[in-house]
């Protein structure tokens, strides 16, 4: 199969009149924000305060607040394959990639993909093989091989030639820190990425994103009330320009504005140690919708569709496949 498997890449713009396709993950976050009576309103505001977030980080030679804006891509990445009866394709991946418009230059200059990172196989793994693995025990227990075959077609993915012909550098993923954990405040400082912090102990996501071959690092951004997660390989610092971190940045702490308030739209700001929790009610929610349940519920319904048309159906060559491909830590 490692010679068979390959990857197709399609992009759909994301602005006021975006509207979800019918092969759109339903829980993608992004395609959330895009249904029912609000849709327009909530991508508007979304987009609003994403280009704010991003000129107020951008102050150099900006005197105004507007010399910059972001326009954004879903990228659908799909996995293809066959079998000796047929030609298969699944979709694997969607992410959002970033351009950043600088209105005094007239320059289009990229930003890093990786955005809003969402994944099938994902919601498979953590919403229908754990919870079964689980099912009746006493003890929470991780399987040893968890995540390990998506993290191998992740970085399949990155090292594909769909994948290098469109992009430039290798993508970020950030994303909320885990309620689970406690961080706490170091010595270092990035001028973009702000205030690190530590954590006390690997989560469990962010050992699934180590097995898909990435490092993490936490920062609280300049401005910012807590610090979020930047999952990467490579050098975070310099792999990136300031103007790509903070396009990152704009974009999903925007993005967790609306899904976590609690955290990230907090009064006040992280203390030096920190233990995130959604149950705090200092905050101020967003005028957006979000339907943070509804996601829950539909991140069951998608993993069960991967488990019935992907995993089950192909699982012996998918095994073979995985056996001959290691995975490459961060």
């Amino acid at each position: 199969m490692s010679n068979e498997l390959t990857f197709s890449i399609t992009t759909t713009r994301f602005d006021e009149n975006y509207s979800p396709s019918e092969s759109s993950r339903a829980t993608t976050n992004f395609a959330n924000l895009a249904r029912g009576e609000h849709r327009q309103q909530n991508l508007r505001r979304t987009l609003s305060m994403i280009n704010n977030r991003f000129n107020d980080l951008a102050r150099r030679e900006n005197p105004t607040g507007d010399r910059f804006s972001v326009d954004l891509e879903i990228v659908s990445a799909d996995l293809q394959f066959h079998t000796a009866d047929a030609n298969h394709r699944f979709p694997l991946i969607e992410v959002l990639d970033i351009q950043i418009v600088d209105h005094r230059t007239g320059h289009r200059l990229p930003g890093i993909v990786g955005n809003n990172f969402s994944s099938y196989v994902r919601d498979y793994d953590f919403s229908v093989r754990l919870p079964a693995v689980n099912k009746g025990s006493s003890e929470f227990t991780v399987p040893s091989d968890f995540g390990v075959l998506h993290g191998k077609l992740f970085q399949h993915f990155l090292d594909s030639a769909a994948f290098g012909e469109r992009f430039e550098v290798d993508p970020v993923i950030c994303i909320s820190v885990s309620t689970s954990r406690t961080y706490r405040r170091t010595g270092n400082q990035h001028p973009v990425l702000g205030v690190e912090y530590q954590q006390d102990d690997y989560s469990l996501t962010d050992e699934y994103f180590h097995k898909m071959g990435l490092q993490v690092r936490y920062f609280m951004p300049p401005g910012g009330v807590a610090p979020l997660a930047f999952y990467f390989r490579g050098d975070l610092f310099s792999d990136y320009s300031d103007l790509q971190l903070i396009g990152t940045i704009s974009v999903m702490e925007t993005f967790q504005k609306i899904y976590r308030p609690e955290i990230y739209n907090a009064h006040s700001a992280a203390a030096d140690v920190y233990r995130p929790s959604l149950d705090q009610q200092d905050y101020s929610r967003t005028p957006i919708v979000y339907d943070r349940d509804e996601r829950s519920q539909l991140a069951k319904k998608q993993g069960a569709y991967t488990e019935e048309h992907f995993i089950k159906p192909h699982r012996e060559l998918l095994e073979q496949w995985a056996s001959r491909n290691p995975v490459l830590v961060g």
